[in-house]
């Protein structure tokens, strides 16, 4: 970072330089802005933000004991590779930590995300082999397991009833100094990239602490915007909200634009900067700079790919990424409105007319539309539910994506929060979890009705799960996916009274009671950028109580049965499968998302304007051609798919389809949908009873060795004894006049 002195009037103190822009204000607190902090900090603590003292001495009794742990093993490793005693007495070893436990933001109860840092001679292998066979002997561990082929390996555990997700990093050094810094980038010099994405988490971390002008501000700040996040269902990287990083990054460039400002001004200055932000122009916390260490960074100059992110988030340590590359058309929409929510609260708590507590008020996810997808998950025993989930919940995303593009729906809004299944609606033996995904239909014009065919939409999600399940060797029997389209007033089969009637108790804490506090499980597709891994995303234990937030009105219609939108099931061995029924077309559906390119954004826009004076600039302007086989769409508008294809299209265009759907960047589109296809209420869906397709071939039963995402060429899990089923759904969109 380029720091830079500026002549103050009034005699005072030069003042430093913050980020890639001057300050919009450098004012100092006035006796009210602290007041509102105090204010702030007291609305805060019902929710169990704040750790005690007792509890802060504990953490750092356990990463002492877990840093003189690491030194000790690594003498043993030392002495077993015969280096000289000499070399054995000095060479090291360390514990970084990183995340939301080294910005200092955790909440009580959260882990503690940490980096096991060795000199060259210890061998990855050996954390994951002697490394957990010594800790398997440790009386504090519990609950210890690895889990070596993630993106970002790491292995995971209690050490005397405090959860940590321990990363490796191998350096290129003899020894391992006890004030070793890690933010210079000649430390990656000969690293394995293994090794370089385990150290970007401390790296990351370090860096925003570093290009913040008063930490504390910056901690108080971050916790209440955590805090919001969380209560409003906006904080989850895994499917396509923000992760901890990116909230800090936010925070962060806030602090840089405001530096001399408290907590209270901060939080009501967060909203005004981002509710006007002219995405996708990057949040950048400092130029970017090359380090000529040859390792991909976030261009979209030179990289085409980069072009379609939709809201840039640029982490501050070499090498450069972008931090919410999950983020959707959807998503983005979803947040910015949150940001203007936010600032219009804290506009009011600052005039006196609120209180903080009305900005934490949770929104009452299910009375805001009037139609909802119900994506469950299940398995035959609590072990396979675990893993099960944690690869539905990875792949979620992949939905919304397919969701989005249909021509027909303007926005799909998933809740992050999951639900165990209810008893009316499952088998007794089995192990449920459910993810609601909110729908708005596009007001049809010119039309008393439209069919929609979502099949293939639901189809190509469950394929990508089914067929990375079966690459993993993870698929067991009795693991299934349903999806179902309910409306509003059919909530009540699938969720108790308190959460679809009016808004009473968070979802967090609903969840919680009802799963009777169950493990935490692994994520399969960890971000390598956000390495915390989003385990600190459940709202905090103790939950006051809030005013119910006063649902839109809608006029319902009267209630039907739930409409099974799609099933892959997974019957006994030597169950027939259903028969094959060949689906009468009503009307117009949607064909596969492989049909269709992503849109590409404007080559060059205006800088992001948070308010007068404020102003940043994007990096390069982009080059005017457009990457090779990228259409661009009339005016900018998202592409969304015009026809269905046929069977015989659908055959020819399996690998295509496949290739794009397992890509995350396929998903991405530049603008978000327009503002009056938000209005609520004016569709309803109707249809015929769902009829079947016919069963996928279940002649490919070679497994594949990937631990990638396969393409077509993959065989999906079907055989014999375990076949899968697939329902169609064609749904009539009605115009209400």
């Amino acid at each position: 970072m380029k720091e830079m002195s500026s002549n103050m009037p009034g005699g005072q103190q030069p003042q430093k330089h913050y980020g890639i822009t001057s300050a919009i204000s450098l004012a100092p607190p006035r006796e009210i802005d602290n007041q509102y902090t105090k204010k702030l900090c007291d609305a805060m603590k019902p929710f169990g933000v704040f750790e005690d003292e007792e509890e802060l001495n504990h953490r750092l009794a356990v990463l002492g004991k877990l840093n003189n742990f690491v030194k000790e093993w690594i003498s043993e490793i030392s002495e077993l590779k015969n280096l000289p005693p000499s070399a054995i007495s000095c060479v090291g070893g360390k514990i970084f930590t990183f995340g939301s436990y080294r910005l200092g933001v955790h909440t009580k109860g959260a882990d503690i995300d940490a980096l096991c840092v060795a000199p060259r001679h210890v061998e990855r292998s050996d954390f994951f082999q002697s490394f957990f066979e010594k800790f398997k002997q440790h009386e504090e561990i519990k609950d210890l397991r690895a889990v070596e082929d993630a993106f970002v390996p790491v292995i995971k555990f209690k050490f005397d009833g405090i959860e940590i997700d321990l990363l490796f990093a191998r350096l290129a050094l003899q020894s391992i100094p006890d004030n070793l810094d890690l933010r210079g980038d000649s430390i990656l010099r000969n690293l394995d990239i293994r090794c370089i994405r385990s150290l970007n988490g401390c790296r990351v971390t370090d860096e925003i602490l570093y290009l913040v002008p008063n930490k504390e501000n910056f901690r108080l700040t971050l916790r209440a915007i955590k805090l919001w996040a969380k209560r409003r269902g906006i904080y989850s990287n895994m499917l396509g909200f923000l992760g901890g990083v990116s909230w800090a990054m936010l925070v962060a460039r806030t602090c840089q634009l405001y530096p001399n400002a408290v907590a209270a001004t901060l939080v009501h200055k967060f909203f005004l900067v981002f509710s006007k932000w002219e995405w996708p122009n990057p949040v950048l916390l400092k130029q970017p700079e090359d380090s000529n260490l040859n390792l991909p960074v976030w261009d979209p100059r030179v990289n085409p790919s980069d072009r379609y992110h939709l809201m840039p988030i640029i982490t501050p340590a070499y090498p450069q990424q972008n931090s919410t590359y999950n983020v959707s058309t959807s998503t983005r929409t979803i947040m910015s409105e949150e940001f203007k929510y936010g600032l219009s609260v804290t506009d009011e708590i600052l005039q006196g007319k609120a209180e903080w507590s009305k900005l934490f008020e949770p929104p009452n996810f299910f009375q805001k539309y009037k139609h909802y997808i119900v994506l469950t998950a299940s398995a035959s025993t609590e072990e396979n539910h675990l893993e099960w989930i944690g690869l539905v919940e990875s792949k979620i995303r992949v939905l919304v994506g397919n969701l989005e593009r249909n021509e027909y729906i303007t926005l799909a809004h998933v809740n992050p929060q999951s639900f165990p299944g209810s008893k009316e609606n499952r088998n007794e033996n089995d192990f449920v979890s459910m993810w609601f995904i909110g729908i708005i239909f596009k007001k049809v014009e010119n039309a008393e009705s439209v069919n929609i065919d979502l099949t293939y939409d639901i189809q190509s999600f469950t394929d990508t799960v089914y067929r990375q399940a079966n690459n993993i060797n993870m698929l067991k029997d009795g693991m299934k996916i349903e999806a179902t389209h309910v409306k509003k007033k059919q909530l009540h089969q699938y969720l108790p009274p308190e959460l679809v009637q009016k808004k009473k108790r968070s979802i967090a804490e609903l969840n919680r009671s009802s799963n009777g506090g169950s493990s935490k499980r692994i994520s399969l597709d960890s971000s390598h950028l956000d390495s915390s891994r989003d385990t600190d995303s459940g709202t905090p234990f103790t939950s006051p109580s809030s005013k119910p937030l006063k649902p839109a009105s809608d006029t319902e219609d009267s209630v039907s049965p739930p409409k099974q939108l799609f099933v892959e099931a997974f019957p006994a061995p030597g169950a027939e499968a259903a028969a094959a029924a060949t689906a009468t077309d009503q009307g117009m559906s949607i064909p596969v998302i492989g049909s269709t390119k992503p849109a590409s954004p404007p080559a060059s826009s205006s800088s992001a304007t948070a308010q007068s004076g404020d102003e940043e600039p994007n990096p390069a302007s982009s080059p005017q051609e457009e990457p090779n086989g990228l259409e661009d769409p009339v005016n900018g508008a998202s592409v969304k798919r015009p026809h269905s294809p046929t069977q015989e299209d659908l055959a020819k265009r399996h690998k295509e389809t496949e290739v794009v759907a397992n890509d995350d960047s396929a998903f991405k589109e530049p603008y978000p949908p327009s503002s009056d296809s938000c209005t609520q209420g004016e569709t309803a869906l109707s249809g015929s009873k769902a009829k079947p397709i016919p069963t996928i071939d279940t002649s490919r039963t070679q497994r594949l060795p990937s631990m990638e995402l396969p393409d077509a060429s993959s065989p999906l899990p079907a055989s014999n004894s375990c076949r899968v089923v697939k329902n169609s759904i064609k749904l009539a969109l009605n115009r209400h006049k």
